[in-house]
């Protein structure tokens, strides 16, 4: 087989990855055996393993135990809308999220106390070890995690507030434009910056991925007259979700 200029491991595995996105070798096929790769591409062991690696790192395929290796479901992605912060109407976080109101979704979250990073204390234009109210949040949608999500508000702002708990109190789940308006911090302003990185394995056992998937991260920042009140990282699997915005024209 003839092959271009990349090493023998990379050709393998694209010309795998092909038969697999071709559907050659459909869900639930077990991968073409080490012997296997290495008689039909003329290659040695060590690159017939490499190859299988890249695969799994991949998330094309999935080893399993005292069977062999196999090619993994490949799933739709499906949409998780973003349109910044809705000013009125008591949405709550989770619908602003998904502001199409497509999904039907529950999350869990807990708050605790904490100090700010070195990176928190910048994003909030604050100094390292302040005090700020970190919640973390899993969201799911039909049962199935889809998205965590972890905020950080500086105390010097709502601290000994009725909205000091993110989740909790009379605005409890209103949302950050909401909860700060009742205290007379009016948000003006919502940044949101998306990137991308191989998910750390406590997220991956939270969202069902396997170590080595990528997860898209947002982080999101709201202002008032130019002080942030709130920061969060919110971190989605990125071979189930895509993350649409929808920008109004002014």
């Amino acid at each position: 087989m003839t092959f271009g200029e990349q090493p023998a491991y990379l050709r393998v595995a694209g010309d795998l990855r092909k038969k697999i996105v071709d559907g050659q070798l459909p869900p639930h096929t077990r991968l073409p055996s080490q012997a296997r790769i290495r008689q039909e591409y003329g290659v040695s062991d060590t690159v017939a393993l490499e190859a299988r690696k890249v695969l799994m790192a991949e998330g094309l395929v999935e080893g399993r135990s005292g069977s062999g290796t196999y090619v993994r479901e490949r799933p739709v992605p499906r949409r998780i809308a973003r349109s910044g912060y809705r000013p009125t109407g008591g949405a709550t976080p989770f619908r602003q999220e998904q502001a199409d109101g497509e999904g039907c979704g529950t999350w869990e979250s807990g708050s605790e106390q904490s100090e700010a990073s070195v990176a928190i204390a910048e994003r909030l234009g604050i100094e390292p070890g302040e005090r700020v109210m970190c919640t973390r949040y899993l969201y799911r949608e039909g049962g199935e995690a889809m998205m965590l999500s972890t905020s950080w508000e500086p105390l010097a702002v709502t601290g000994r507030t009725p909205v000091m708990l993110p989740e909790e109190g009379p605005l409890g789940g209103m949302g950050v434009v909401e909860r700060m308006r009742a205290i007379d911090v009016i948000v003006d302003n919502v940044t949101e910056e998306v990137g991308a990185r191989p998910g750390l394995a406590e997220e991956l056992l939270v969202l069902g991925g396997v170590p080595g998937h990528v997860v898209l991260v947002i982080q999101r920042t709201f202002y008032a007259s130019g002080r942030a009140v709130e920061t969060a990282d919110v971190v989605v699997p990125a071979d189930r979700y895509r993350v649409a915005y929808h920008l109004p024209v002014k």
